[in-house]
């Protein structure tokens, strides 16, 4: 089995909402030899809040020292993301194995197990083959009779800010509500709660004395909140500052209660050391909960889908935004009370661009675009999640922040698609930019930045210097080889061959390569081994001032330069071409600067 198999095999079961219960649960995990009994958890129900609480408390806990499970969901990206260990989502391979295990027991079952309940018994297999020391368990939904709930006392119960959700399946109070959650709540454990609903609170400290459990409701006079920015944001918890990654006044409350929560392990004889908590809270990702895409142009994706969030966002982009009118991206489900979030985060609204989430419960963009032309918004619809991307980013061309909300499976699409999107449009204004000049002023402008790199200690140390015969509209370096200071240097020419590879060579002939590049002629040239280039001055469409790169295209470079080992890379462009910020990619190689007819941007290493 293949973790496509895998995964395909675990979705093709619905989420079981009609067939509540854990007899199917404990069945299976009986039949895997109980893993759950070996591992010790800290058991998360709540409305909302769950995951953030669960990422703070999985990063403290690994600060300090302990080996960590962590189940979470739904996925934004990634199937592997629900079930991680130190921090790493389970491997491929992992997941096949153990699905292929796991189905050999379910499909012997009379009642098969659900979606969830099979996910629930992989990661629990596979917390135990890892041998972790905690385990940071999410409740799926609702709590006593969520599958997660097969496990025995939990070392802690956590119960985060309760709202009215999921009526249909968990009570149409808070009070009931609350009940439900509280079934995570088992002699032996301890239990924290976010103070919230008093009606909520009331109903979990009436279980915990059933139970004879310690209880501690979080103390919110002991937060102060100190400052906030775009960077994260600081705080005093009994007097002692903290900073937070996380972004949202909403967070400093979740904080608040993983701190109460990290009180209660310690009271219980974990180890957790004032430093593990501090670095915990401040390396903390969770993925789009008000999350930076980028600054420039500022791009926000929070996964918000209910009342409770939009007011969190809403709170959040007050503090952030003062003033600030943006553009947002939204998408939401037909089930979810969305007009009830569209009225909290109207006030914020310059426009909106709607697109479909990738889910069959979704409303369209264009039910929801003409529902919002209703009340006097502009709003356009998006037949597509990428198409809306780029429309959004088209808009905010003026510099208007872009939020992206709504639902998480909007906010995984958005994430997969935005980083295409954003250097797709960088590269098309990028270039549009380079075009504009004149014949004579790209002349000009590259014997400028051609006598600057001639005379940088880079070029200076260099033997053999790979560089590039240019297209008509870009920077030319062909009069860098007859400057006094290229003599007595061996200059070799990019060659792209089939596979889309490249190699090095010292032109013999040139022709015209793809793309309309000129290259040396192979049967007439010398090529050059990689590691024998000292320097290599790469083109690029468009850079930043850090001398992050956007190529050419092909991926050509990209390639090549890991080859060259002993070589150091700049980047030739001009400044024109530079844009306010390129995120970088995994297989970015490190650039020393970028040069252009004005100056030397330095990059990782400087010149």
């Amino acid at each position: 089995m293949t973790e496509r198999q895998a995964i395909s095999y675990i979705e093709s079961y619905g989420w079981s909402t009609t067939r509540l219960g854990l007899s199917r649960t404990r069945e299976l995990l009986e039949k895997l030899g109980n893993p759950q009994k070996q591992l010790k958890f800290i058991h998360v129900a709540g409305s909302n809040g769950k995951g953030s609480f669960c990422a703070m408390t999985d990063a403290i806990l690994r600060e300090a020292g302990y080996r960590t499970g962590l189940y979470t969901s739904p996925y934004i990206q990634e199937f592997g993301e629900r079930i991680r260990v130190n921090g790493e989502n389970i491997p491929g391979e992992k997941l096949a194995a153990l699905t292929e295990r796991v189905m050999a027991i379910a499909e012997e079952m009379e009642d098969h197990p659900s979606q969830f309940e099979l996910v629930t018994a992989i990661a629990m297999e596979y917390f135990r083959q890892e041998a972790c020391d905690a385990v940071v368990l999410e409740v799926g939904m609702g709590g006593a009779l969520d599958s997660t709930n097969a496990i025995d006392a939990p070392e802690l119960a956590v119960i985060t800010n309760i709202g009215l959700e999921h009526t249909e399946y968990l009570g149409n109070t808070l009070e009931e509500i609350a009940q439900t959650k509280a079934g995570i709540i088992k002699t032996g454990c301890s239990c924290v709660c976010y103070d919230g609903a008093p009606e909520v609170t009331r109903v979990v400290e009436g279980v915990c004395r059933e139970k004879d459990i310690p209880l501690t409701n979080v103390d919110f006079s002991r937060l102060s909140p100190l400052s906030y920015s775009l960077d994260g944001q600081t705080f005093t918890w009994d007097g002692e500052e903290y900073r937070l990654s996380l972004l949202g006044p909403h967070q400093l409350h979740n904080a608040a209660l993983v701190l109460t929560g990290i009180e209660a392990l310690r009271r219980r004889g974990w180890e957790i050391p004032a430093a593990a908590v501090h670095a915990g809270l401040a390396k903390t990702e969770w993925p789009a909960r008000l999350e930076v895409l980028s600054r420039h142009p500022l791009f926000l994706l929070d996964g918000g889908h209910n009342p409770q969030c939009a007011q969190a966002l809403a709170e959040s982009l007050a503090a952030l935004l003062p003033g600030q009118k943006v553009i947002f991206l939204t998408g939401v489900l037909a089930d979810k009370d969305y007009r009830s979030i569209i009225d909290l985060l109207m006030p914020f609204a310059k426009e909106f661009v709607c697109v479909t989430p990738l889910s069959p419960r979704a409303l369209s963009a264009q039910d929801l675009a003409a529902q919002l032309a209703e009340t006097g918004a502009q709003a356009t619809a998006c037949d597509s999640i990428e198409t809306g991307l780029s429309e959004a980013l088209s808009r905010a061309a003026d510099g208007s922040p872009v939020v992206a909300f709504g639902s998480l499976y909007l906010a995984g699409a958005v994430r997969t698609a935005f980083r295409p999107a954003l250097k797709k449009r960088q590269r098309r204004t990028s270039v549009a930019a380079r075009r504009a000049l004149t014949h004579a002023e790209r002349l000009e402008k590259s014997e400028q930045a051609a006598a600057r790199i001639a005379a940088s200690e880079v070029f200076r140390a260099a033997h053999t210097v790979m560089i590039y015969r240019a297209r008509p509209e870009e920077l030319s370096l062909d009069g860098l080889v007859k400057l006094p200071e290229a003599q007595g240097k061996r200059f070799c020419y990019p060659v792209c061959i089939s596979g889309g590879t490249m190699t090095a060579m010292v032109a013999g002939a040139w022709q015209s390569g793809p793309y309309d590049i000129q290259e040396p002629v192979p049967e007439c040239s010398e090529t050059v081994p990689p590691e024998e280039i000292d320097l290599v001055i790469a083109p690029c469409t468009a850079f930043d001032s850090g001398a992050r790169r956007i190529g050419m295209g092909g991926g050509y470079y990209d390639r090549f330069l890991k080859l060259c080992t002993h070589a150091r890379v700049v980047l030739a462009a001009f400044e024109a071409q530079r844009v306010e910020e390129i995120l970088p990619e995994p297989w970015d190689v490190a650039v020393e600067a970028a040069f252009t007819e004005e100056r030397v941007y330095p990059g990782e290493a400087n010149v």
